[in-house]
């Protein structure tokens, strides 16, 4: 039975339509980021300055950016990130995640949940031996954070970290580096 070419024609026309936006998806994942070869979870607790990033829309005017982790009981991991909009005197911004390291990763990729049930990527890329100084990267290549342990690091060792960014095949022309001011001033009730 022959299908007129009327029907025809629908039917390719819906399934270009259904097809067409996958058409331009790549077919090929970019190669993945490094990642640190193991991080000790529990070492990787507590505070991390925010020294640089290819920020998310949401922290683009971030001052005084503060990444913190807390290893929960049942293996997750409590993640808070704070920081001031603008000035260290501006309104103060905080965000609540949930991290779950994947498994086999000897505790370099994470799932870090901010709505339930999407969980972006979180790869531990390099962590120093001491554990002061990390980069947090993502294979799509969209954001990168450079975090320390204190606020404040020397150039030389910045743009040791940079170019460990720019060699991972990030554009960090992109990188913006946080302002980092301590104490923060008092602020004023609003």
């Amino acid at each position: 039975m022959e299908m007129p070419m009327r029907t025809l024609v629908r039917r390719l026309g819906g399934a270009l339509l259904v097809a067409w936006p996958l058409l331009g998806c790549s077919t090929q994942r970019p190669a993945p980021v490094p990642r640190a070869s193991h991080v000790d979870v529990p070492r990787y607790m507590g505070d991390w300055y925010v020294i640089a990033s290819i920020p998310t829309p949401y922290e683009e005017s971030a001052v005084n950016a503060v990444e913190s982790y807390k290893l929960l009981h049942n293996g997750k991991i409590e993640t808070s990130f704070r920081y001031r909009k603008e000035t260290p005197a501006g309104h103060l911004k905080t965000m609540s995640a949930t991290g779950y390291v994947r498994p086999d990763t000897n505790g370099a990729i994470w799932g870090m949940q901010f709505v339930w049930p999407i969980k972006a990527q979180y790869v531990i890329s390099w962590v120093d031996a001491d554990y002061h100084t990390v980069i947090v990267a993502r294979d799509k290549r969209d954001y990168v954070w450079i975090m320390a342990r204190s606020p404040t690091m020397p150039d030389p060792q910045y743009q040791q970290l940079v170019d460990r960014v720019a060699a991972m095949g990030y554009d960090v022309k992109q990188l913006r580096k946080v302002p980092q001011h301590w104490p923060e001033p008092p602020t004023q009730a609003r």
